[in-house]
């Protein structure tokens, strides 16, 4: 069961702002012990492209010695769309991390520091024009695909878009399972994308741990075949004519997708050199 708290309009600006580059928080949603979203306002100057992320933060402890705090920043993708008024973040709890052990406690009305010079490598223009596009994630990885699977390019650009994501527990899926299932029913993404945009859809969601309906990592099910079988791609490969990809998960699955990908003549591109693939580097968790 997820726990979620909003907040109205009128509550937004109750506490006084005391950090630097600070947002409030909106809405707060726990998915498990060990995985939670967060939305926060908007800087109005933000200007950012679907799959891009920002720094975010907290102020640490004080210095025992000075009593000066410092800022506490990590990367974190933003997962709500460029046209979005506010923002989303998709965020692991870790128990002794410098910053995810405070963000975890995060309250409605709460203030976060965000630095707003968005960066990163998960976008449109880091691609080769192709027809059918890959989105690999693992765990909170999830974040930067949750932001371009309500992006209007996505659909515009490729034919099909095939979403995989790997976490140890069925629980671990909920964030993105809930976020396609409202595609669906989303009455603004359809009248602009286009009525059952969300039907070139292919969701492919995996377990490690966990008993489910799929299992196995998604290397594992790629180079095996798996995948292909599943989803009736009878090449039983990614085609560098026509496949995209972009990937984000711990830096082993970075790297193992990318030695998969190249030996399957595909490419890596950045914003500087579009090709057939795109990793992001700076995702943790």
């Amino acid at each position: 069961m997820t726990i979620q708290e909003n907040m109205t309009d009128s509550a937004i600006t109750s506490k006084p702002v005391t950090l630097p580059d600070a947002q409030t928080v909106t809405e707060v949603q726990h998915y498990t012990d060990r995985l939670f979203r967060f939305r926060c306002t908007r800087p109005q100057s933000l200007r950012f492209r679907s799959g891009e992320f920002v720094m975010i933060g907290l102020m640490g402890d004080p210095d025992p010695k000075t009593g000066k705090q410092k800022p506490l920043l990590r990367a974190y993708s933003i997962a709500s769309p460029s046209w979005d008024e506010e923002l989303e973040f998709y965020s692991i709890k870790v128990q002794d991390g410098p910053l995810t052990s405070k963000l975890q406690h995060l309250k409605v009305g709460d203030h976060v520091i965000l630095r707003p010079k968005p960066v990163g490598t998960l976008v449109h223009d880091a691609l080769l024009p192709g027809k059918r596009l890959w989105f690999f994630s693992t765990g909170t990885g999830f974040a930067p695909f949750a932001s371009l699977l309500r992006e209007p390019q996505t659909y515009e650009d490729y034919d099909e878009i095939v979403i995989t994501h790997t976490c140890r527990d069925v629980a671990e899926l909920t964030y993105g399972a809930e976020l396609i299932e409202s595609l669906k029913t989303d009455e603004l993404l359809n009248e602009l994308i286009g009525e059952g945009f969300w039907k070139k859809i292919r969701y492919y969601p995996t377990t490690t741990r966990e008993e489910s309906p799929k299992m196995g990592r998604i290397t594992t099910l790629l180079k095996d075949g798996t995948v292909f079988r599943d989803l009736g791609i009878e090449s039983g490969r990614m085609d560098p004519a026509t496949d995209r990809a972009m990937i984000c998960g711990s830096m082993g699955l970075n790297l193992d997708l990318k030695e998969i990908l190249e030996g399957w003549d595909l490419h890596e591109g950045a914003n500087s050199d579009p090709q057939q693939f795109v990793v992001e580097k700076a995702f943790v968790g």
